[in-house]
C-alpha cells in the first residue's frame, strides 16, 4: 500500500469525530454533561462494606477499570443484600438487590431495560448468593434485554443433572462467560458443554507492589529475626489451618524462630451460624501444642495496605484449603504476586500457577508433608529468592491494570464497540529514576525493581537521564532536578577522553572503564551525549548558566574529529545535539551530517522503499526526526520533504491494526523482502523516539493526524500493544524493559525508564500542558526561516 494512503487511513482512524475529539485531547467545553458520552455498565454482585471476596474481587476490578481508563464508560453498582445483612455505603450504589424480596428481581430487571445509559450487565455470580431465589434470580437472567457478562467464581466439577441444567441455561442466556482459570474453562466446557467462544479466562487480578525490604518491614512490625510463616483471609473450617498448627512442631524443631501469622476474621456468615467456635478451636490447639511464643491471630479485616506489606515481610505463605473444588483464591493470588514463596494444596488454581518452580505443593490435610515443605524452603534462602523472582514474573500478568484492560477490550466488544477506549495518563513519578541513580550516575540495570549496581553505568543511559531530568525540570521547575541534572553532567564529563577525542561508554561499580569500551564501536554512545550536551545548551533561559556553559564547553571539546563519524544513527544523535546547541559556527557540521544522511536516503529509497537503509533496525524514527531539525535550523526544503517522505513511510510499517508495534529486535524489516510479522521484542526505547519524533513532527504539520498517532503511541506503554498489558509499572514509576511474544520483561533498567519518562513529557506537552511555551531559535542571517524548537 501507498504510504502516503496508509498513513491517510490510519489517521482517520484514530481522529475521533465532534466531542470525542475534545475529550481525547482533554477539552470537554464542548459537551454539556460528561455523562452524556459516557455509557454504564452495571455490575450486580456484593460490595463492601459487605466482608466477602467477590465484594473486594469487585470494588478492586471496577477501581482498575476507573483508574486505567476515561472517560471511556461508567461502573455502577447493582448491591446484594439480603434481609439479615444491609449496609450503608461509602457511595450510594445505583440500585439496591435484596435477594429475600421475590419482587425485588423483576423490579431490578425493569430499572436496567428502562435505563439507557445501562449498556451492559456484568453478573458477579456465587451460587450462595442465590440460594434462596434461584428460580428468581432466572427470571432476572430472563428479563434483562441488555448484554449480560456472568463472571463465574465457583465452577463444580461432575455436576448432578440439576446443576448442570442451571449452569448451561446461564450460559446460553449470557453473552459473554468469565472464569479466572483454563481448567474452569475446562470444566465448563467438558461438564457443562458450554460453547468455548463464550468463555473468557482473565486471571483473578493482583496488586503491584513496591519492592519494600523484607527485614525493614519485620523490624516495623516487631517481627525481626524470625521466620515469619503467613496465611490470611476469612476465616471458616475450609481453610484447615489446624494443617499448618500441627506441621509447626516439626517445624520449630529445626526452626525455632519461627512465627505463624493467622491474619483474618472470621467469615461473618459463620459467625451467624456458630459464632467463634472455629478461631476457639485453633486458639485451643495452640495452647495444646505450646505453641503460643510462635503463632499469632490477627483478628481483623486487613485494609490493603496493611495486608501487601503483611505478605512482604513473609518467608513463605501457606495456602492449606482443603476443598479440591475451590477454583480461585484471591488470597492466594495477592501472596504470589507479593513475592511470597508458597507452600499449598492442589487446588486448580494453584496447580496452573505453582509450575516451574513458583512453589511447593502438598496434600490436602497433610501436615507432615506441609512441615517438610516449609523446612526445605526456610533452609534454602537460595531457592526461596528463585521462587520469588519466579513469582514476580509469573504473576505480572495479573495486575489489575492488565485485568481492567481484559474486562474493557470485552466489554467494548459486547456492546458494539458503544465507546471508545481512552487510557488515562498517569502522573509522573520520578521514583525509580532517584533509587536507580547514584552519587556517580545511572545505574544500568536493575533486578526487577531493584536497581543491579554490578552491572554499572553507561554513558548512553546517563545521556537519556540528562535530557529526560532536563525536560522535567524545564515542566516543573523542581529544584531536585537540578542535583540530577549535575550528576548525569559530571558522568559524561568523567567519560569524555581527550585521547582519541571521544566519549567511552561503560563504566564498573567502582568508577573505573572497562574492556568493553575498547570491543564496541562508540560512536553512537558519542552521537548520544553530543545529543544531550546540546539539549543542555538549548535551555540557557532556565537552567543555571554554570550548567549550560559546562555543556558547552564539553560539547565543543567533542567536536574535534567528529567528521570521521559514519554510523546512521550517530549522524541523526549529532544533529539533534548541534540543532538544539544552535550555534551559528556549528551549521557546517549540522549540514555535512545531515547530507550524509540524504545522501543514503536518495541512494537507498525506491518507490515502495522510502527510507535510508536497506532495512529497518532500531531507532528508526530518530532518522527522519534529524533531517526534520535539521530543516528547523536551516530551512533546506529537501531536509523537510525526505523526513515526512521517510517518516509517513516507517509508520505504515509500525502502526498495525490500530495499534504501535515497532520494528521487532527478533526480526529486522529487509528491503525487497516479503516480512513476516514477529510478534515480541518491542522495545520502550523505539516508543519513545516514534513519539518524540511524532511530536516534532506536529510542530511542523499541525492538524494532520500526528498528535493523534502521538497518543495512540504513548497508549503502548499503558496496555494498548499485542500483549494487551502495561508496560509502564505505577507502583514503582519504573518501566518495563520490553514485551515479547508471551510475555513481558519486568526489569526496569534506566533505558526503558527513561524511555517512558521521555514519551511521558512529550505527552504532557502535547495533550495536558498545551500552554507550554515553546523555545524559539533566534534568527540568524545564514538560515532561511525562524527556528522552531520543540521541548
Amino acid at each position: 500500500m501507498n504510504p502516503d494512503v496508509y498513513f491517510n487511513r490510519i489517521v482517520n482512524e484514530f481522529n475521533y469525530l465532534g466531542a470525542a475529539t475534545d475529550v481525547l485531547a482533554g477539552d470537554y467545553s464542548t459537551i454539556d454533561s460528561f455523562d452524556q458520552l459516557v455509557p454504564e455498565l452495571l455490575f450486580i454482585t456484593s460490595f463492601p462494606p459487605s466482608e466477602c471476596g467477590i465484594a473486594t474481587y469487585t470494588q478492586d476490578l471496577i477501581s482498575a477499570l476507573t483508574q486505567q481508563f476515561e472517560p471511556s464508560f461508567k461502573c455502577t453498582i447493582c448491591a446484594l443484600e439480603s434481609a439479615n445483612e444491609k449496609h450503608t455505603y461509602k457511595i450510594p450504589p445505583a440500585l439496591i438487590l435484596n435477594t429475600d424480596c421475590r419482587n425485588a428481581f423483576i423490579k431490578t430487571a425493569f430499572h436496567i431495560n428502562n435505563n439507557p445509559a445501562i449498556k451492559l450487565v456484568v453478573i458477579q455470580h456465587e451460587f450462595g448468593f442465590y440460594a434462596k431465589n434461584e428460580e428468581e434470580f432466572m427470571q432476572l437472567f430472563e428479563s434483562i434485554t441488555k448484554p449480560i457478562v456472568i463472571v463465574f467464581h465457583t465452577v463444580l466439577p461432575n455436576p448432578a443433572f440439576e446443576l448442570q441444567e442451571k449452569v448451561q441455561a446461564m450460559s446460553e442466556m449470557a453473552s459473554a462467560i468469565i472464569v479466572m482459570t483454563t481448567n474452569a474453562a475446562k470444566i465448563l466446557q467438558h461438564a457443562y458443554h458450554v460453547s468455548p467462544y463464550k468463555i473468557n479466562v482473565i486471571q483473578h487480578g493482583t496488586h503491584l507492589v513496591p519492592p519494600l525490604s523484607r527485614e525493614t518491614l519485620k523490624k516495623e512490625y516487631t517481627f525481626s529475626n524470625r521466620k515469619v510463616l503467613a496465611t490470611f483471609g476469612l476465616l471458616s473450617s475450609s481453610k484447615s489451618i489446624e494443617t499448618t498448627l500441627n506441621a509447626l512442631p516439626k517445624i520449630i524443631e529445626n526452626h525455632p524462630t519461627v512465627l505463624f501469622l493467622v491474619l483474618g476474621k472470621t467469615h461473618p456468615s459463620l459467625v451467624k451460624q456458630e459464632g467463634e467456635k472455629y478461631r476457639e478451636m485453633l486458639e485451643e490447639k495452640v495452647e495444646e501444642l505450646q505453641l503460643q511464643s510462635h503463632v499469632v491471630f490477627v483478628n481483623e479485616y486487613l485494609q490493603l495496605p496493611i495486608l501487601l506489606e503483611y505478605l512482604q515481610l513473609s518467608d513463605i505463605y501457606l495456602f492449606t484449603s482443603k476443598d479440591p473444588n475451590q477454583a480461585v483464591s484471591g488470597t492466594f493470588s495477592y501472596a504470589v504476586s507479593c513475592g511470597c514463596p508458597v507452600v499449598s494444596t492442589p487446588i486448580p488454581h494453584a496447580k496452573e500457577i505453582i509450575a516451574k518452580n513458583n512453589g511447593l505443593m502438598i496434600d490436602f490435610e497433610n501436615s507432615l508433608q506441609l512441615s517438610e515443605a516449609v523446612n526445605s524452603l526456610l533452609s534454602n534462602d537460595a531457592l526461596r529468592s528463585e521462587i520469588s523472582s519466579n513469582s514476580f514474573q509469573k504473576m505480572a500478568a495479573t495486575a489489575w491494570q492488565n485485568s481492567a484492560i481484559a474486562h474493557a477490550i470485552l466489554f467494548q466488544e459486547l456492546t458494539d464497540e458503544a465507546f471508545a477506549l481512552h487510557y488515562k495518563i498517569p502522573a509522573m513519578n520520578l521514583s525509580h529514576i532517584q533509587k536507580m541513580t547514584t552519587s556517580m550516575g545511572m545505574i544500568q540495570f536493575s533486578k526487577i525493581a531493584v536497581p543491579d549496581i554490578h552491572s554499572g553505568y553507561t554513558i548512553d543511559d546517563n545521556a537519556r537521564a540528562l535530557i529526560a531530568i532536563c525536560q522535567h525540570y524545564e515542566l516543573t521547575q523542581h529544584k531536585h532536578d537540578l542535583s540530577l541534572i549535575t550528576t548525569y553532567l559530571s558522568f559524561l564529563k568523567r567519560c569524555w577522553q581527550p585521547s582519541p577525542h571521544q566519549f567511552l561508554n561503560y563504566v564498573n561499580e567502582a568508577g573505573q572503564f572497562t574492556q568493553q569500551n575498547f570491543n564496541e564501536n562508540l560512536e553512537d554512545s558519542n552521537g548520544r551525549a553530543i545529543w544531550a550536551l546540546g539539549y543542555v545548551c538549548s535551555l540557557k533561559n532556565s537552567l543555571p548558566i554554570n550548567l549550560v556553559n559546562e555543556a558547552d564547553h564539553l560539547l565543543e571539546k567533542s567536536l574535534h574529529q567528529i567528521n570521521r563519524i559514519h554510523s546512521t544513527r550517530a549522524m541523526a544523535f549529532i544533529v539533534k545535539g548541534l540543532h538544539y546547541q544552535n550555534k551559528l559556527g556549528n551549521i557546517d557540521l549540522l549540514v555535512l551530517f545531515t547530507n550524509r544522511l540524504v545522501q543514503q536516503y536518495l541512494h537507498e529509497s525506491t518507490n515502495d522503499w522510502k527510507w535510508f537503509e536497506s532495512y529497518l533496525t532500531y531507532g528508526n524514527s530518530l532518522l527522519p526526526e534529524a533531517l526534520l531539525c535539521a530543516f528547523l535550523s536551516t530551512g533546506n526544503e529537501t531536509y523537510k520533504s525526505i523526513a515526512k517522505e521517510s517518516f509517513d513511510f516507517l509508520l505504515s510499517k509500525i502502526v498495525v491494526d490500530g495499534k504501535l508495534k515497532v520494528i521487532s529486535n527478533k526480526g529486522w524489516h529487509l528491503k525487497n523482502q516479503e516480512n513476516s510479522s514477529v510478534e515480541g521484542g518491542e522495545q520502550p526505547i523505539d516508543v519513545a523516539y516514534t513519539l518524540l519524533t511524532l511530536e516534532k513532527f506536529n510542530l511542523v504539520w499541525k492538524n494532520s493526524g500526528y498528535k493523534s498517532l502521538a497518543k495512540l503511541a504513548f497508549n503502548w506503554f499503558l496496555g494498548q500493544n499485542h500483549l494487551n498489558q502495561i508496560v509502564y509499572n505505577p507502583c514503582t514509576g519504573g518501566c518495563y524493559d520490553g514485551i515479547e511474544e508471551q510475555n513481558v520483561n519486568i526489569n526496569q533498567g534506566a533505558e526503558s525508564t527513561l524511555s517512558y519518562l521521555m514519551a511521558r513529557l512529550a505527552i504532557e506537552r502535547l495533550f495536558l500542558n498545551e500552554n507550554t511555551p515553546i523555545g524559539l531559535h533566534k534568527s540568524n542571517a545564514k538560515r532561511a526561516s525562524i527556528f522552531l524548537i520543540s521541548h
